[in-house]
């Protein structure tokens, strides 16, 4: 690979060039319609590479592993329907179901569904997911829309495309209605907010993790607004008292060797972000997944 200052670094993600397929493909999710509070999440994909620059200096620190050696191809952005979300949905699971394993830069947390979908159908049965987010997004509807940010997982579990006794929620912390926290738990789902988090360790955290997920086929999912808006101001639903960027960076480099077969990073706002911190934060999530991948 031709050696460039980093600042030169080509605008795929981590500098990979584009191209139609490849054993790990990254995608571009830029939907940003169902959005309950700030929009701008159509953007975050073009910021995400952008910031994944920082990461092509050489390998994982730990693992050793560098992704770009991984059979990876960034695979552009999806199509979607401009001004109809249930159309992009079905468009966003058409897309998926053509890759055998997606990394999905987002994009709102609406694009989880269909991601979902599409991965449970290749694998044939429900799925295991680790979920961190400030929000549960299990609402059956919002603002009286029953497709939107706030309700991925909630259609999720009623689909069956993911099993509730092998999902775990990191994280949450956002004020939310207590049946909606009491469907949640009473559907074998565990939580653990971001106080649990504070008060344990990432050790225990990925303990947590891995018991939950046991050998499942599994599925990442992480919204940036899992981390305090300290660490991530660019989003569009920001909540105190979040997770700090190494908290999480500990956890994921805690849970390799679970049988992952995708994932996405979701709700940079770029508009709204300091210095590329949020989609630097959500480029080494990706960065992470694929060095543990590796």
């Amino acid at each position: 690979m031709t050696l460039v200052p980093t600042f030169a670094t080509p605008p795929g993600f981590l500098g990979l060039p584009l191209r139609d397929a490849g054993a790990i493909a990254i995608a571009g999710v830029p939907l940003d319609l169902g959005t309950t509070n700030r929009a701008g999440t159509r953007d975050g994909p073009a910021a995400i590479r952008r910031a994944s620059r920082m990461l092509v200096d050489g390998s994982h620190p730990t693992t050793r592993v560098d992704p770009r050696a991984l059979p990876l191809a960034d695979v552009g952005d999806f199509t979607l329907a401009l001004g109809d979300l249930q159309a992009s949905l079905a468009l966003i699971e058409q897309q998926a179901a053509q890759h055998e394993h997606l990394v999905a830069l987002g994009g709102e947390h609406g694009i989880s569904l269909p991601l979902l979908r599409a991965l449970a159908k290749r694998v044939g049965g429900p799925l295991a997911l680790v979920h961190f987010d400030a929000h549960l997004d299990t609402w059956p509807e919002s603002f009286g829309q029953r497709f939107s940010h706030g309700q991925p997982f909630f259609h999720a579990l009623e689909e069956g495309v993911v099993d509730p006794r092998r999902m775990i929620q990191i994280g949450i912390r956002s004020p939310v209605e207590p049946e909606i926290m009491d469907w949640t738990r009473s559907r074998g789902v565990t939580v653990l907010s971001a106080l649990d988090v504070h008060d344990t360790s990432p050790a225990a955290v990925a303990a947590k993790v891995r018991e939950v997920v046991g050998d499942a086929p599994a599925y990442l999912s992480f919204d940036i607004d899992a981390l305090d808006p300290a660490f991530a101001p660019g989003t569009g639903t920001p909540e105190v008292g979040g997770l700090a960027s190494w908290q999480m960076q500990a956890v994921l480099r805690r849970i390799g060797g679970l049988d992952f077969r995708g994932m996405d990073v979701v709700e940079v706002a770029p508009a709204y972000d300091v210095s590329e911190i949020t989609a630097l934060a959500a480029a080494t999530v990706a960065w992470e997944y694929l060095c543990r991948a590796g």
